[in-house]
């Protein structure tokens, strides 16, 4: 951890919707000024698309170490924090970010390969990470350590797999049983290397339906978010002076449900986020 270099991680699995964060974090840097490092969890990844796929065939998953450079994670962290830099690179995912890097590092990668390795420029405020793994831990790589604010988005499981089986087919055009197969693979990873992050993390978003999920791999949409509410628990409200009663004022419709978490209507989720975010980012700027 550094107050001078602040590193904040956003985590949760595939489909679990941790664009609502970063979109709201985003905000967030936008109108304080803030400059951040952003960093994808995608580019630490061990190997590209087509080498993922024959290591998918022997039951390999994109949750688990052999998968995945938790070192060059924690290496980041750990060198941005002293120095403010650190090695990053991008995963390419499409042909318009492969044409809009290639433009600008001069390269030739294609979709589902990596760009180079460069070392982050000075002058950000703040790293923010979003991705698989922001807070890992795995025999003596311990990327947690490093982090100043961690933050989980875990929609309760049955959710998250209907977000990800619309996703993977709509946007990717998996087929369902493909996708179903996917979530079976990885399983034994979700349960050893994503689930446990959420005990480390500082603050946990988790969207729960009040629709009927009960059998996701049947379902015909994704409940939207007014057909949700918002767990949000904070592991220590001591640690950035949480004030529940300014928050239940703010949010019509809210509740607590635990001494440490508050419950929201699901459409005021990024809401909700910007004013618990906000202060805790700034008190962050400011102990710099």
């Amino acid at each position: 951890m550094s107050k001078k270099h602040p590193i904040v991680a956003v985590t949760g699995s595939s489909g679990a919707g941790t664009t609502t964060v970063k979109l709201a974090l985003e905000h967030i840097f936008y109108r304080d000024g803030f400059t951040p490092a952003i960093v994808e969890g995608d580019s630490f990844h061990r190997y590209n698309r087509v080498e993922m796929r024959e290591k998918m065939v022997g039951g390999m998953s994109h949750f688990g170490p052999e998968a995945n450079r938790f070192d060059k994670i924690e290496e980041l962290f750990k060198t941005y924090g002293e120095t403010g830099s650190g090695q990053k690179r991008y995963y390419l995912h499409s042909e318009e970010e492969a044409a809009e890097h290639n433009a600008r590092l001069g390269v030739d990668k294609k979709p589902g390969e990596f760009t180079p390795w460069e070392t982050i420029p000075e002058g950000t405020d703040l790293l923010f990470y979003e991705g698989l793994h922001g807070l890992a831990v795995n025999g003596d790589d311990v990327v947690a350590q490093h982090v100043d604010l961690g933050v989980g988005v875990v929609p309760i499981v049955n959710l998250e797999w209907i977000q990800k089986i619309f996703r993977d087919n709509a946007e990717r055009g998996y087929s369902e049983e493909a996708i179903v197969d996917t979530i079976m693979r990885r399983m034994p990873d979700y349960i050893n290397h994503i689930t446990p992050q959420f005990s480390r993390t500082d603050i946990n978003f988790q969207r729960v339906p009040t629709v009927d999920t009960s059998n996701p791999f049947i379902a015909r949409d994704i409940p939207t978010p007014d057909e949700s509410f918002v767990v949000i628990r904070f592991k220590d409200t001591k640690k950035f002076g949480t004030d529940f009663p300014y928050l239940l004022s703010m949010v019509d419709g809210s509740f607590m449900s635990r001494r440490n978490s508050i419950v929201v209507p699901g459409g005021k989720m990024g809401f909700a986020m910007e004013i618990i975010l906000q202060p805790i980012i700034e008190r962050m700027m400011d102990a710099r």
